[in-house]
C-alpha cells in the first residue's frame, strides 16, 4: 500500500480546480508518488490539467499521470478530495455548506467502496465540518479520515512570526488550533522558539510582546481573505501543506501535525476541529492533551461548539 521498490504509490485527487491542480503539480514535484490520478466531474478540465502535468513530469520525477474515474482510486493509498463549490457574492456560508456537504454525500461512498484502505485527506471548505460528514459516511476508523484543518494557518502564523523575528520559521512551535475559520485560536501558552517561551523571546528584542503576537495572530487570520480578495482563491499553501501530510503519511512520520479529525474537543461530542495529531501511514491519532491557558480553553470550547452548530444545520 505503501511506498517501497517493490509497491509504488498510488494518490488519488477528487477535484481538478485550483486546489486539485496545484495539489497534484506539488505532489509531482515532491516525487512521492509514482501514480496520480485526477477524477473530475468536469472531464476536459480534467484531462487539461493532466495534459500539463505529464509536460513537466519529464523535468521532474517518472510519474505516471492519468484522469481517471472512481474505480481508479481502487489501490490508492491516499484519497486527496479538494472538489466544492466557492462562496459566491451574497450567498450565505450555510447555503455553500450545504452545496458542498451535498457534493461530499455524492464523493465519499464511491470512492470507500473502490479503495476501501485509503485514506481520506479533506481539504474542501467548510473543512472540519466535511471531514466528520466524510468520516460518518466512509465508515472508516477516525484515525483514517482527516482534514487539512489549520495546516495552513499554522504555517502562516510561524511564517508571520519568523517575518517579523528574523528567525527561521521551522525553529518557531506556534500552533493554531480549533476551526479552519474564524474561531480559530493560536495556543500562545505554548508557543516557544527552539525551547525558549516566545514570551521570553520577544522580551530579549524590547518590543511590545503582547501587540506583535495580536498582529501576527490577525494577519494569520486575515490571510485567506486579503489572498482571496487579491487573486480571487488560495491554492498554493494549502497544496503545499496537503503535500506535506501525504508525506508525514508515506514516509510513517509520527509527526505531529495541526489536522482535523472527529471526536470529542473541550467536552463537545461528535465534533472534527485541529489539534496536534500524529500523522503516520495509518493516519492521524489524538496523543497528546494540550495544557491550555484558561481562556484559551474558552476559546477552544467556543471554536468547537461553532463546528458543532454547523453541523446541526445540516441536519434541520
Amino acid at each position: 500500500m505503501f511506498s517501497n521498490d517493490l509497491h509504488p504509490v498510488k494518490i488519488a485527487i477528487i477535484g481538478a480546480g485550483n486546489v486539485g491542480a496545484s495539489t497534484g503539480y506539488a505532489l509531482l514535484l515532491s516525487g512521492l508518488a509514482a501514480e496520480i490520478v485526477l477524477i473530475d466531474l468536469n472531464r476536459d478540465k480534467a484531462e487539461g490539467e493532466v495534459m500539463d502535468l505529464n509536460h513537466a513530469a519529464p523535468f521532474t520525477h517518472q510519474t505516471k499521470i492519468t484522469c481517471g474515474n472512481y474505480e481508479d482510486c481502487a489501490g490508492a493509498a491516499i484519497v486527496i478530495i479538494t472538489a466544492g463549490a466557492n462562496q459566491k457574492p451574497g450567498q450565505s456560508r450555510l447555503d455553500l455548506l450545504r452545496i458542498n456537504a451535498k457534493i461530499i454525500e455524492d464523493i465519499v461512498p464511491k470512492v470507500t467502496q473502490n479503495a476501501p484502505s485509503t485514506i481520506l485527506l479533506v481539504a474542501s471548505n467548510p473543512v472540519d465540518v466535511l471531514t466528520y460528514r466524510s468520516w460518518k459516511l466512509s465508515g472508516f476508523p477516525q484515525s483514517r479520515v482527516l482534514g487539512s484543518g489549520t495546516v495552513l494557518d499554522t504555517g502562516r502564523l510561524r511564517y508571520t512570526l519568523g517575518q517579523r523575528l528574523n528567525v527561521d520559521p521551522s525553529n518557531i512551535h506556534a500552533d493554531v488550533v480549533g476551526e479552519h475559520g474564524d474561531s480559530e485560536l493560536p495556543v500562545w501558552s505554548r508557543a516557544n522558539i527552539s525551547g525558549n517561551p516566545l514570551a521570553e523571546f520577544y522580551q530579549t528584542t524590547g518590543e511590545d510582546v503582547q501587540q506583535i503576537m495580536k498582529e501576527s495572530f490577525q494577519e494569520t487570520k486575515n490571510a485567506a481573505y486579503e489572498i482571496i480578495n487579491k487573486k480571487g482563491m488560495t491554492d498554493f499553501g494549502i497544496s503545499a501543506g496537503l503535500v506535506r501530510i501525504v508525506e508525514a503519511i508515506l514516509r510513517d512520520e509520527n509527526t505531529l501535525m495541526t489536522v482535523s479529525t472527529a471526536g470529542t474537543f473541550a467536552g463537545v461530542q461528535d465534533v472534527a476541529l485541529s489539534m496536534p495529531k500524529k500523522v503516520n501511514r495509518t493516519g492521524a491519532h489524538h496523543v497528546i492533551d494540550i495544557k491550555l491557558a484558561p481562556e484559551e480553553g474558552q476559546a477552544l470550547e467556543k471554536s468547537a461548539h461553532t463546528i458543532k452548530a454547523s453541523l446541526d444545520s445540516l441536519n434541520e
